[in-house]
């Protein structure tokens, strides 16, 4: 057999539309018969401080167009219209680049490929560091990173440095990255299940997508730019074809695979893992055909005794933006300007929500909620608690040291979110809900010390919840993942912190809100609304 080296993930032309940041940093130099393009660090810097502004207030203009497309489409629900309408008016706030689309403004991740005949002279991924920490001080985004000083000891490294950056190598003299602003919600979303050969038949692999489509659940903010990758060979290589499948990165693959193993999208797939996920019926949050925009099914090969398959998503907040440097500039991916476009000019019709005064006591917002069943759609007025995964740790290890659980957490329903930083002038940053998920541990153990009987939060949650509701009365309401810029300006009045302040965007805050909508997912009877589904 002859030789022949595959490029393992040929992508067959870009077709992306960039506009140029500067032409500024770049030269080209000779060095013998090779053509040398020799670029400033100081345009590294710039390159990625611009990607990561953009992305953070900024969409492509494909993903909202999609968002239109379910306000146009007669089958959708009216969830699903009352989710696309929020995130279309969500796009509009964040396009003026003081609120951030959504609070979790992300793990700054940079996948780059650097040709043969680039010269930086320094170390690129310290550069690009630089960028990404001047945007995060100067803009209002939010640091998430922990840093372990001990194996239990962590603390905000309050600069949402480091970020995580792959440099790959490649033919000629262009420098192409791909930026993401990953937050956790979708982040965790990202599965791998290790198969066999017997997966690689029809019906076994129509019956593995339908179960683990399940595992996504609600809490990551669909509708999903969903991406699915068999095989790999290796793990690790499947999980990064994952992410970057789920960016749009892989778009224009090949569409069928070869004997030197190319990657390749399988067309006729992607539509069957479409039309499951329509018919899971979990779409647009709360109910409805949307639970994807779209879907991504790429074939890789693998070694005979595995089959890697992973499972992954973008959320609603797709922030993912390519550039490059070339002989000819600094570019970056052109995003969407004007969403404000894309909106109807009425918005769709709902029937009037229930309001819910939170300034009284605790007994009688139970008694209120309790009059209505799952799915009644919640316009909340009044104080919130907000805490979430620190938080309700610092909370856990006062009840175990024998210390009584804060009145605040008793007396307010509990809204388990961190915020953006708060612009000059404004009463919040952006504050949309995190995964109420992550909390589920601490829920049984704080009803029954007379704690969180009112959660508010996103996504679906674990039996061991509606347990405790039913047993202590409590109740788990719904918010919209994504739309935290609209929140912010629209839906929240004030905000204080009241404890632990050193935990910083993780410390407990009390929030007075007006109209703020949600929904009921569990009750104080047993009844859930994804259970139902």
């Amino acid at each position: 057999m002859d030789f022949i080296y595959q490029d393992p993930y040929p992508i067959l032309k870009d077709d992306t539309q960039y506009r140029k940041i500067t032409s500024d940093f770049v030269k080209t130099e000779k060095l013998g018969d090779r053509e040398i393009l020799t670029i400033d660090p100081k345009g590294l810097e710039l390159l990625a401080q611009e990607a990561l502004k953009d992305v953070s207030f900024m969409l492509r203009t494909s993903h909202l167009e999609k968002l239109r497309a379910i306000l146009d489409d007669p089958e959708a629900t009216d969830n699903d219209r009352f989710v696309a309408y929020n995130l279309l008016q969500n796009a509009v706030v964040a396009i003026d680049g003081e609120l951030p689309s959504c609070q979790d403004t992300g793990t700054a991740i940079v996948m780059a490929k650097k040709g043969e005949n680039v010269y930086t002279g320094v170390d690129d991924a310290e550069w690009l560091s630089k960028g990404i920490f001047n945007t995060y001080q100067e803009r209002n985004l939010r640091y998430s990173q922990i840093v372990p000083i001990s194996m239990f000891e962590e603390k905000n490294s309050g600069s949402n440095l480091p970020a995580q950056i792959d440099i790959y190598a490649k033919k000629g003299a262009s420098y192409e990255f791909l930026f993401l602003a990953k937050g956790g919600g979708s982040a965790n979303k990202t599965y791998l299940y290790q198969q066999t050969k017997s997966l690689l038949n029809e019906k076994s692999l129509d019956a593995f997508i339908r179960a683990k489509i399940m595992d996504l659940g609600t809490s990551a903010c669909p509708p999903y730019h969903l991406a699915l990758v068999i095989g790999g060979t290796s793990a690790e290589a499947n999980l990064a074809a994952v992410k970057k499948a789920s960016a749009g990165y892989f778009d224009n693959l090949p569409t069928t695979g070869n004997m030197a193993g190319q990657a390749f999208r399988d067309l006729e797939w992607e539509k069957r893992v479409q039309l499951i996920c329509q018919e899971s019926h979990i779409g647009a949050q709360f109910g409805g055909k949307y639970f994807t925009h779209d879907v991504r099914v790429i074939r890789l090969p693998r070694h005979a005794a595995s089959c890697p398959v992973g499972l992954g998503v973008s959320c609603s907040a797709d922030r993912n933006i390519k550039g490059k440097i070339t002989k000819d500039g600094v570019f970056v991916e052109q995003l969407e300007v004007n969403p404000k476009r894309l909106l109807p000019e009425t918005p769709p019709h709902l029937e009037a929500a229930v309001d819910i005064d939170l300034n009284q006591p605790m007994d009688d917002i139970l008694k209120k909620l309790s009059q209505y069943p799952i799915k009644t759609r919640l316009k909340l007025n009044g104080t919130l608690i907000v805490a979430r995964d620190i938080a309700h740790a610092k909370i856990k290890e006062l009840l175990d040291a024998g210390k009584p659980m804060p009145e605040y957490f008793k007396n307010h329903p509990i809204y388990y979110a961190g915020p953006a930083k708060t612009p000059e002038g404004m009463a919040s940053g952006s504050f949309g809900p995190t995964t109420a998920g992550r909390m589920d541990v601490y829920v049984e153990e704080f009803q029954k010390n007379g704690g969180s009987m009112v959660m508010l939060a996103k996504g679906n949650r674990t039996k061991e919840v509606m347990n405790a509701c039913k047993t202590y009365g409590g109740f788990y309401l719904g918010s919209i993942g994504g739309p935290a810029a609209i929140l912010a300006k629209e839906n929240i009045l004030s905000v204080e912190v009241v404890d632990f302040e050193e935990l910083g965007m993780e410390a407990v805050r009390k929030i007075t809100i007006k109209d703020f909508p949600a929904f009921i997912i569990t009750d104080d009877k047993g009844n859930d609304f994804f259970e139902n589904l």
